[in-house]
């Protein structure tokens, strides 16, 4: 009776928080969701733990994360963007189309989830990854990975056409619907960007001769702390599924390149155990600090191990391409990038440079 009493029959559920998805699918890609919203359609909800794992909810479910968990609501598409293939010729560009890839059954971590929980800090904005989309696709052609000579020819465009497609999937997870070339020159006045990186160039060594102090010169945009579990978060969770992709890749029947396959996937099992067990930014040993200089030099080197794990992302996407073609140089390519990865690894565990060089 008390309770039918002050029960109130006009008590509405609990109201959901602000979520403006207006953004979604015009100049962003995914954003942070709290927790209890619906997902609006046509966008998808990736759940994320705090170990990486992830999971994705369909347009219509609600929210409900799990204690840790972090979501985000991402619109799969398309998207357009210009990217510029050479950084020396920014008038030449690529206008791209592409979506979200759709849930994978075969596969335990998609890609995009992968980089939504690595890489992705908050929101993931259609700009910011088109400059990584970019990035990617210099390093490529300016490593002589990609091809695109000029005239070039309609099975040259279609070779580059595979090559990219297959880039843009493995490393980010997203699938191009179209890629054309474009003139960017009235958007890209090159002379005047000469000037702007000549001008640059020409103020720091004007601040360095004058008699200023050196705390009034702009400080490098770089954190240690922060570059460096970036980095390190990127390593601990996309090497597991990189080994695992490339231990499912297709290769000929033979002996040594079985042999040779398996070494490949030893040192990279050992490179993700280095990660997973890596010592503190900040400590030397148990309860004695670590100088600020050492710690820059770390998170440099973990800088330069993410930047390894890119080129091993690549060079699993022209794995795929190649099949069971001549993989020589491939297998060489590997070998140089696990090295690196090794290397850089190994050097960020030191706690002073002279380990280093004797090492």
């Amino acid at each position: 009776m008390l309770g039918s009493l002050f029960r109130n029959p006009l008590r509405r559920p609990p109201r959901q928080d602000a979520f403006d998805a207006t953004l979604l699918g015009s100049v962003a890609i995914a954003l942070p969701a709290p927790a209890g919203i619906t997902i609006p359609a046509p966008c998808a909800a990736v759940l994320v733990d705090r170990g990486g794992r992830s999971r994705r909810l369909a347009s219509g479910s609600r929210i409900a994360a799990i204690d840790g968990e972090t979501a985000w609501c991402v619109h799969p598409g398309p998207y357009t963007c210009d990217l510029i293939p050479f950084a020396g010729a920014p008038e030449i560009g690529l206008h791209v189309s592409f979506a979200v890839d759709a849930s994978d059954p075969r596969a335990t971590h998609q890609r995009f989830d992968l980089f939504l929980a690595s890489e992705a800090g908050s929101a993931v904005d259609l700009a910011g990854f088109g400059a990584l989309a970019q990035t990617a696709l210099q390093r490529e052609l300016a490593q002589g990975n990609l091809e695109l000579p000029p005239c070039t020819t309609l099975e040259e465009w279609n070779t580059f056409r595979s090559g990219f497609n297959q880039l843009m999937y493995t490393r980010f997870g997203v699938t191009v619907d179209d890629c054309v070339p474009v003139d960017l020159g009235a958007a890209h006045d090159y002379p005047a960007l000469l000037e702007a990186r000549l001008a640059a160039q020409v103020v720091p060594m004007t601040a360095a001769a004058s008699a200023e102090p050196a705390a009034a010169m702009p400080a490098e945009a770089f954190v240690p702390a922060c570059e460096d579990a970036r980095a390190l978060r990127r390593l601990f969770l996309e090497l597991p599924c990189l080994m695992c992709a490339v231990r499912m890749a297709v290769l000929p029947a033979d002996q040594v390149r079985f042999r040779q396959h398996q070494e490949l996937l030893r040192r990279l099992d050992l490179v993700s155990l280095s990660v997973g067990t890596m010592p503190a930014l900040e400590l030397a040993a148990p309860g004695q600090p670590l100088a600020p200089e050492e710690q820059l030099r770390r998170a440099r080197h973990s800088r330069r191990a993410a930047a390894a794990l890119d080129e091993a992302w690549a060079l699993l996407a022209r794995m795929k391409v190649a099949g069971e073609g001549p993989l020589d140089v491939l297998f060489d390519e590997a070998d140089r990038i696990v090295a690196n990865l090794e290397v850089e690894t190994g050097a960020r565990r030191l706690t002073h440079v002279q380990d280093e060089v004797t090492a």
